[in-house]
């Protein structure tokens, strides 16, 4: 462009011949007389347009600009030196492989421009890299045109994974955290879960209606298997049965994305880094995960209230009051468990997640249902609830509940001691049983039935009435009379016992008080 800059200049202004011009600048006078040439056409045709600028307005704008343009070289006439037409089918046929590939799914198994020009050096073609690149790009790279959406009030939320990691309680760990956005006004509502199966699934579509106070008539999802249960030719995918479920009760439509096109539900997926970089960016250190998801409930609630100028000066929350008259009517909380049947084995427990879970003994061997919460699970027999624990999230540990095996203690008494049950009881209740019962585990196992009976709280204050008495009056049935006010005649008589001590003590010190007296008399005199 400078070149021609230059040319032209010399020539009009200056009014330097070609020849000159081409020795000067060392330039071939062919090429200065093209571009001379050219330039002398156009202002030819500027003149016979006249000075008529408005009929003629385009055209002279065109002209001009092209007066002013860089050189163009037409190359189309070229021979291609190396890109035959044999180089060509290979790469249109690895193309077409590649198209197979993306149809199916497989995104990750696509040859890159490099690995096509790799190929073709293996097969003897003697072509460069550029040149490879220059093909495809120019014949097979078609730029994906966008079509913009907008919404209306009440239409459709969007639901999403993303990872976060914290550190909670000292120790790094991975978080996946759920996600629903709405489509109108992007609000936000997630949830920190230890994984992403269908209990914690469904549990954020209860939160986030709840959150709403209704149900938007559209959710939108990816191809997540919480949600596909299966694809059925290439573009239609059959829904799992919990979400069937979960659609039904609440009586909203769902909606797949295609494959790999994210951009689809492009409000949530700009979420999950938008709420993970808001949220942790600054604080990524918790206690537990109940105060994290504490955290990020406050500061969903502070993103959620923020006025945003996309939104006309409104905030997300704005945008969502404005949609609840349109939503679907809220309804009581979907129960948001995955179900489950297992088996229980001979140490009465049932496996749940690489975990084991005990279960009243008199079950060993039958068949329970079971309810798995994000938090928690609960375990049925023929409809009734037999035992509930708190969820671990780590791998082969034994969650047990001694008094799921009373039956079994009492005729194996001798197997308390070491049983995994045991060193689960609360710390008050690992010391009585050490203090005072590990000679006598019959004993214990009755206290057991009583705080199943009672509580825990009744019996401790029981032991600790008997422990101000005395420490050797600390058994089972001395427990029983103080909780259920029984007549306690071996209370009474140790009470005697200890009323003789106390009343012997005392004499003996009105003698030591006596003694002491006369001595300091004696000295006095």
């Amino acid at each position: 462009m400078d070149q021609k800059a230059e040319i032209l200049m010399r020539h009009f202004r200056d009014g330097d011949s070609q020849r000159k011009i081409s020795d000067d600048l060392k330039i071939s006078r062919t090429t200065v007389r093209k571009y001379i040439g050219e330039v002398n056409a156009k202002f030819k045709e500027l003149d016979q347009l006249g000075h008529n600028e408005e009929k003629h307005r385009e055209q002279i704008l065109l002209l001009i600009e092209e007066i002013a343009s860089k050189p163009k070289y037409d190359t189309s006439s070229r021979t291609k030196l190396k890109l035959t037409e044999d180089i060509i089918e290979e790469i249109k046929s690895m193309l077409l492989s590649n198209e197979n590939n993306r149809a199916l799914g497989r995104h990750k198994q696509l040859m890159k421009n490099t690995d096509i020009h790799e190929k073709l050096l293996e097969k003897g073609y003697d072509i460069g890299y550029t040149t490879v690149c220059n093909y495809i790009r120019d014949n097979h790279n078609t730029k994906e045109a966008y079509v913009r959406q907008e919404y209306q009030l009440g239409e459709t939320m969007e639901f999403d994974w993303g990872e976060v990691k914290l550190t909670i309680g000292g120790k790094m760990l991975t978080f996946q955290m759920g996600l629903m956005t709405t489509a109108k006004g992007s609000h936000h509502n997630a949830h920190l879960y230890h994984n992403q199966k269908m209990e914690n699934f469904l549990d954020l579509h209860v939160k986030s209606f709840n959150e709403a106070a209704g149900i938007h008539r559209e959710v939108v999802y990816d191809n997540m298997k919480q949600a596909v249960k299966k694809f059925v030719g290439r573009n239609e995918k059959e829904a799992t049965d919990d979400l069937v479920k979960l659609s039904m009760y609440y009586g909203f439509k769902y909606r797949f994305c295609n494959v790999a096109k994210g951009n689809e539900k492009g409000h949530v997926e700009r979420g999950i880094e938008f709420v993970r970089r808001k949220v942790f960016s600054g604080k990524s250190e918790f206690d537990t995960l109940e105060e994290a998801n504490q955290f990020l409930k406050l500061q969903l609630r502070k993103l959620n209230g923020r006025k945003r100028n996309w939104l006309g000066n409104e905030s997300p929350k704005d945008v969502l009051d404005k949609e609840r008259p349109y939503l679907l009517p809220l309804k009581p909380s979907y129960d948001s468990s995955r179900r489950t049947e297992s088996r229980v084995n001979k140490y009465s427990v049932i496996n749940i997640d690489q975990n084991k879970y005990s279960v009243p003994d008199y079950l060993v061997g039958k068949f329970v249902k079971v309810k798995i919460y994000p938090e928690e699970i609960k375990i049925y027999y023929k409809e009734s609830k037999i035992a509930e624990h708190i969820r671990s999230f780590q791998n082969h540990k034994w969650i047990i509940d001694i008094n799921h095996f009373i039956h079994t203690l009492k005729k194996k008494p001798g197997a308390l001691h070491s049983s995994v049950g045991r060193h689960q009881l609360s710390p008050e209740l690992q010391e009585t049983y050490q203090r005072y019962y590990t000679n006598n585990p019959r004993d214990f196992i009755e206290l057991l039935e009583l705080i199943k009976e009672k509580d825990t709280n009744t019996v401790l204050s029981a032991i600790t009435e008997l422990k101000t008495i005395k420490e050797s009056l600390v058994t089972t049935d001395n427990i029983k009379n103080i909780i259920y006010k029984l007549p306690r005649e071996d209370l009474r008589i140790k009470r005697e016992d200890v009323e003789i001590f106390e009343s012997s003590t005392k004499q003996i010190q009105e003698l030591n008080n006596l003694f002491n007296l006369e001595s300091m008399g004696r000295y006095e005199n």
